[in-house]
């Protein structure tokens, strides 16, 4: 017969009670169905296109935009990567629509160097790649050309700029088969990671980045961490993945856009909160601590592209994606398809506050286009 100590009982309510949790905790972290994902891009989605069923409308907030900036150019990258998998009519008419309301034409013209200006470009080139109409690429090539052909490296000074312009560089090489533009565009990369801001705005000890000079050490946040600002992060994780896509193997600097792609995915496991989603300020939690979704989007956007991609552990970053992925989706999406939790423009934690579930951002467009990137790479996962 087996005595049973006091001891003994504690230990195995404790291991029971221990088992009992991890259960329910693994069956709320389930990936969700394709079905149920595709359900929620859909939604937000047509939110939005009924929000906005002229394409080429102005905005109007603090002042009058034209709807081709930067924005809106990340949104239709996100609807493109929503059409990939659920292709729908209405959306390739949508992002056809918007080429055309603006003549396929950049807000400053086809010689400028700004990369928020260039953002529209890449889903003019991937309209282009489905219907080849020379109309639909040449003023984006004309902008990328005279950056190619001038001796400026400096143009990127911001992390933001990464994301909005490094994919179009990328993709003009692919439709030309030409290498002059990858070259420029790493000289303009390695300008941003090794000399903005004195020593590069890249951070080799925690692999992540600031956001521009003006958060480059000494400048430090509330509890002495560097700002790391997570969209901004979150920009340079979506650059990389959206340049190694289609970035051919055999180009000199695939192994170091590779590399720093795997550390910045790395660095962020450990700072995911408990609940799913990321801080605005990636190492400090006091600084407008709480839920943001874009910056949450876009690295679960970069981890489910590992995943599914085979470079990126599965055991170790799927729980992380499935657990970002229902934090947004059941927390952050109205039942109208409305997108909570999300900054506003700016480039730092205060800019947008406060942050809530029911606080509206001066732009929906962008959160948008992060909410469809992560989408369309979560519905891919197995």
């Amino acid at each position: 017969m087996i005595k049973y100590t006091s001891d003994f009982l504690t230990k195995s309510i404790t291991a029971i009670l221990f088992l009992g949790f991890l259960s329910l905790n693994l069956s709320a972290q389930q990936l969700p169905k394709k079905k149920q994902v595709l359900k929620k891009m859909r939604l937000a989605n047509e939110y939005f296109m009924k929000k906005w069923p002229d394409a080429g409308k102005e905005i109007v907030t603090n002042k009058t935009r034209p709807s081709n900036i930067w924005t809106r150019g990340v949104y239709y990258e996100g609807l493109m990567e929503l059409y990939r998998v659920d292709k729908q009519k209405k959306y390739y008419d949508y992002a056809v629509q918007f080429g055309e309301k603006h003549n396929w034409g950049l807000r400053t013209g086809d010689t400028t160097h700004n990369a928020d200006d260039q953002t529209c470009g890449q889903t003019y080139i991937d309209l282009y790649m489905i219907d080849p109409k020379p109309e639909r690429i040449a003023k984006i090539k004309s902008s990328i050309d005279h950056m190619v052909n001038s001796p400026k490296v400096d143009d990127w000074h911001w992390i933001d700029a990464l994301q909005m312009a490094m994919p179009v560089f990328t993709r003009l090489g692919v439709v030309y088969k030409d290498t002059k533009y990858f070259d420029k565009m790493y000289e303009i990369y390695s300008y941003s990671k090794y000399k903005h801001g004195g020593n590069g705005l890249y951070n080799q000890a925690d692999k992540l980045w600031w956001r521009d000079k003006d958060f480059v050490p000494p400048y430090k946040e509330p509890n002495g961490e560097d700002c790391y600002w997570s969209r901004g992060n979150g920009w340079v994780v979506a650059a990389l993945v959206r340049t190694l896509q289609q970035l051919p193997k055999s180009d000199p600097h695939y192994n170091e856009y590779m590399q720093d792609y795997k550390d910045m995915v790395k660095a962020l496991l450990p700072i995911q909160r408990s609940d799913g989603f990321w801080n605005v300020s990636l190492h400090d939690s006091t600084n407008f601590g709480g839920k943001e979704t874009s910056g949450t989007a876009l690295f679960a956007y970069g981890m489910a592209w590992g995943i599914n991609n085979g470079i990126l552990s599965r055991e170790i970053y799927l729980p992380v994606v499935i657990h970002a992925w229902n934090a947004m989706a059941k927390e952050a999406i109205h039942s109208d398809g409305f997108i909570g939790y999300l900054q506003g423009t700016g480039k730092e934690p205060k800019d947008g506050q406060p942050v809530s579930y029911t606080s509206k951002p001066d732009f929906e467009d962008y959160g948008l286009g992060c909410f469809l990137l992560a989408g369309s790479e979560v519905y891919k996962l197995k």
